[in-house]
Order: C-alpha cells, then structure tokens, then sequence
C-alpha cells in the first residue's frame, strides 16, 4: 500500500514537471517554467539597474535635444500647474509663432517673448510645473546631466587619491602607513555637513565648489580596504620573485600591486556612486550646492516640498522618485559586481 502510493507521487510529480533527456550523458535536464526562468535571469544578471542607468545617461548626454523646453524658462501664469501627462489642452494651447513677429527688432523679440509665456504646447508641462512655472520634465532631464557630472568628478578624484594612499600605506607600512590612516580617521570625524555648509557660505556655491566639497568625501572608503589588499599582495610570491628581479618599489606598485586591487575598486566605485549623488541633492536641499538657473534634482525637491501642503504633489515627487531609481539601481549594480568579482560569493550562485 506504502509502495503504490509512493510510486504515484512520483509519477505525480514527473508529469508536473518537464523533462528532456540528455541522450549523451544520460542524465535529465529538468526545464524551468518560464516565469521561473525570468525570475532567474532577474537574479543572476542587474537587468532592471543596467536599463535604468543607461536610460539616465541617455537622457544626460542628450538633454539638450530630448528635453521638451527651456528648464529656465518661467511662465508664471502656468505656475503649479499639474500634469497633463502629454494630454492636448486647446484653452491652452496658444503657442507664439515666431512667423508672426519681426525676430530682428527689439519689439519684435520682446513680443515674441511675451507672447510664448501666454501659452504652451502639447510637449510642455507633462509632469507639471514648479512655483515658476517652469517645466518639471525638462528640469528633470538637465538635472540627470548635472548629478552624473559632480558625482562623476568628485568619484575620479576619490579613486585617485584613496587608491594612492591605499597602496603606499599597505605596501610601506610601518610610521607611514600609521601617520596615513590616523589622517583617516581624523578625516572620517569631521563633520561634513556642517563644513560644507561653512564652504558654500563663505566661497560661495559654484559648480566647482560642490566638485571639491563633495570629492572630500569620496575618498576615505578607497583607503582602508585597498591597504588591506595590498597587504595580502605584497607577500605573494610573484612579488618577491619581482623584487628579486631588480624591479623598483615604483614598478612593484604600479606594474604589479596596482592591478591586483582594480577588482576592489570598481566595486567599492560602483557602490559609492549612490551616495555622492544623495550627497549632491543633500547640498542642493540645504542650500549650498549648485546655484541657480542649474537645474538639480535635490533643488528641485526643497522647492517642491514647500508645496505639498496644498496638495502639489507633483513639484517634488518626480525629482525625489529620479534620485531613488538613481541610487538604487546603482546600489544594485555594484552588489551585483561584487558578488561576481569574489570568488567565495561566486561560489555560493
């Protein structure tokens, strides 16, 4: 009794799943249903983060001629004005013609100018309109350009400078390896925000000024974790026999350690990324990143929160949704690059 009903399970659970038999080694290859397939495919490679990132540098590179308008143009009359999601509204459509003025008078430009802010098309105001009537979308567009270009510079500058003192601290050791890491830590203690503050206060908020405040943070991860590689580096054997070979302490760190430590970087690169960019919008939120008419997205939401208890929802909803899939998708992609580039997580796929 025990025997049959045992044998008609497992009948049972051969017809619930697919077999194909692998006439070569005898073996059988069970099939996957597809929602299983695409749930695996999901896991094993950051499809979702890698659309997403690529999507936002599209629209950064090409802002210029994707973007619907002017992100610094304000038509006040149109000021909070809430979506129309691309839908026509012919009260409104009242777009200047440039046909109909002398664009190479002064009257003319100025008419021409007065005139376009009495109205707008079709592709303007899609996700709404901020305090200023300018377009959210547009803005949103031109500010994707500006958080990959600070993040972008402030990240090189901290690679550079992390990856160098990294390398010297863990392949020199002894006082200057001690003299570099206490410079770390006293580093790390400072407090950041209240500097950045003070900086942009009395420098006054530049492009170049947000670069440099935020490039002050970036660097410290790199340190400690390329130190401790470099100390496991310096002990293997192709390196002796290198040094053994008259190769210069230059030489071993650049031809020989350096490379060695690229894994780490990318990785610690990738995941540093999210945060320079919420750094960016936290400077822009308090006041102190980049200056007006730039449009960035942490501007865009300490101008659209003060809004929200009159139910304009739109004003700094769309900009705070952009930095999160920035960020998270980011944060994806570099625990993704981690767990490829560590054998011992590699194991464990």
């Amino acid at each position: 009794m025990a025997t049959d009903q045992s044998q008609e399970n497992r009948f049972s659970a051969e017809e619930a799943v697919q077999t194909v038999d692998a006439p070569s080694t005898g073996l059988r290859t069970v099939k996957r249903p597809l929602p299983s397939q695409i749930w695996y495919v999901l896991r094993r490679w950051p499809i979702i983060p890698i659309i997403i990132l690529l999507l936002v540098a599209v629209v950064a590179f090409s802002a210029d001629w994707i973007s619907p308008t002017d992100p610094a143009v304000q038509k006040l009359n149109f000021n909070l004005m809430a979506p129309t999601w691309g839908q026509p509204r012919p009260e409104n459509d009242t777009a200047a013609n440039k046909a109909d003025f002398d664009m190479s008078t002064d009257e003319g430009l100025i008419g021409y100018m007065i005139a376009s802010k009495k109205g707008f098309t079709r592709n303007e105001f899609i996700l709404g309109s901020d305090g200023l009537g300018r377009d959210i979308l547009s803005r949103i567009i031109h500010g994707a350009r500006i958080s990959l270009k600070v993040s972008g510079y402030a990240l090189i500058s901290g690679v550079i400078i992390g990856t160098a003192m990294g390398i010297l601290g863990g392949y020199y050791g002894g006082w200057i390896d001690e003299i570099l890491m206490r410079f770390v830590d006293i580093w790390n203690a400072l407090p950041f925000l209240l500097i950045a503050i003070m900086v942009g206060a009395t420098i006054g908020a530049t492009e170049t000024t947000v670069i440099i405040i935020i490039a002050m943070i970036a660097w410290p991860p790199f340190v400690r974790q390329i130190r401790a590689d470099v100390l496991t580096i310096r002990s293997l054997d192709y390196i002796s026999a290198a040094r053994i070979m008259g190769a210069s302490n230059l030489r071993l760190m650049m031809r020989h350690i350096l490379p060695g430590t690229v894994s780490t970087v990318l990785v610690i690169a990738t995941l540093r990324v999210g945060g320079l960019i919420l750094t960016e919008s936290t400077l822009s939120f308090l006041g102190v990143g980049i200056p007006d008419p730039i449009p960035t997205w942490g501007k865009m939401v300490d101008e659209g929160y003060q809004y929200l208890i009159n139910g304009v929802w739109w004003s700094s909803f769309f900009p705070g949704l952009s930095i999160f899939l920035l960020v998270m998708a980011m944060n994806f992609f570099g625990d993704w690059l981690r767990d490829r580039l560590d054998p011992r997580l590699r194991q464990l796929d």
